[in-house]
């Protein structure tokens, strides 16, 4: 390592420990507030919560400033476009950005914001981040199947009590059950 990185990175090593994370919050309080924020978001938008709709709208915005024909001719993408055809902006994506920036502001304020990768000592980096976008890719395709996203259809569906969307729910948690003792040997 350079003499002039050294210090840099020594000073990042003492800020890092110098910062104790506080404790999570109660997840019977923090699970009431995300029932109200369900409640205004039907209230005030007149739809639920939801996240995979705010990436296919930006999808469909990408492509209708590359392609606009085959944007528009799109029977997928063209439900996200706006009345001229054109990229619109979806509430789903201020939602998103929303998530984004308030997770970044509360895991900052709470001292736990860090460069790293969590795994287990059992799982190399490399391993760990390709489970992580291997996974995230099959819930991605899951989502577009089941024509919503874990929120969309636990949050949303649950509470206009779709069967469909309780199903879900029981099958997403009958496998986390059934998978998580095969996976608990990789994180201790």
């Amino acid at each position: 390592m350079s003499s002039a990185v050294a210090p840099l990175v020594e000073a990042r090593e003492r800020w890092l420990t110098a910062i104790v994370p506080r404790p999570y919050a109660n997840p019977y309080l923090m699970g009431f507030g995300l029932g109200l924020v369900l409640l205004s978001a039907f209230v005030i938008m007149g739809r639920g919560l939801g996240a995979s709709g705010a990436f296919a709208s930006g999808a469909a915005s990408v492509a209708a400033t590359i392609t606009p024909d085959r944007a528009r001719a799109s029977h997928y993408f063209a439900r996200y476009l706006g009345a001229d055809g054109g990229p619109r902006v979806d509430w789903l994506v201020v939602e998103l950005l929303g998530v984004s920036i308030g997770g970044l502001l509360s895991a900052l304020l709470a001292g736990r914001v860090r460069a790293t990768i969590e795994r287990g000592p059992r799982i190399s980096r490399r391993s760990r981040l390709a489970l992580a976008y291997g996974g995230g890719g099959i819930m991605g395709v899951g989502a577009v199947l089941a024509r919503g996203c874990t929120s969309g259809q636990a949050l949303t569906g649950g509470a206009l009590l779709s069967v469909g969307s309780w199903l879900f729910v029981v099958g997403a948690f009958a496998a986390a059950y059934a998978v998580a003792p095969l996976l608990r040997r990789e994180w201790t």
